[in-house]
């Protein structure tokens, strides 16, 4: 079995790569710079904010109109939910690691199979 070739990487592919990090690693940049505050706020506050988050990304989802607004969103959403992941003291990649990286949940499928009605 042969492999598809890459492309080439250019130079802003390296610098792209270089500024990736996992899910942990972005746990712990949240964790470093907000968690004296969201620890203070606790875990009832921090679900305040976190909503908050959605109904703004659910806003920009709507409007579909400004790709830099829509992607900050998603950026705010994931981050108030790592927040609350460290109130809470889950670790984010074990736990989606452990729930999901051997398929569905519900089918066991590494494509879903389930009926569109199923919440997986």
């Amino acid at each position: 079995m042969s492999e598809t070739p890459h492309p080439p990487s250019s130079a802003s592919d390296d610098s792209q790569q270089q500024n990736t990090f996992s899910l942990s690693d972005f746990q712990s940049v949240i964790r470093k710079m907000f968690y004296e505050k969201d620890q203070s706020r606790g875990i009832e506050g921090t679900f305040m904010w976190f909503m908050e988050e959605v109904g703004e990304l659910s806003s920009a989802l709507r409007d579909n109109t400004d790709r830099d607004n829509l992607e900050e969103e998603f950026a705010d959403v994931l981050a108030w939910l790592a927040t609350m992941a460290n109130v809470a003291g889950v670790d984010l990649e074990q736990a989606v690691t452990r729930k999901y990286v051997q398929g569905c949940p519900r089918c066991n499928q590494a494509v879903c199979t389930c009926d569109l009605a199923w919440k997986p």
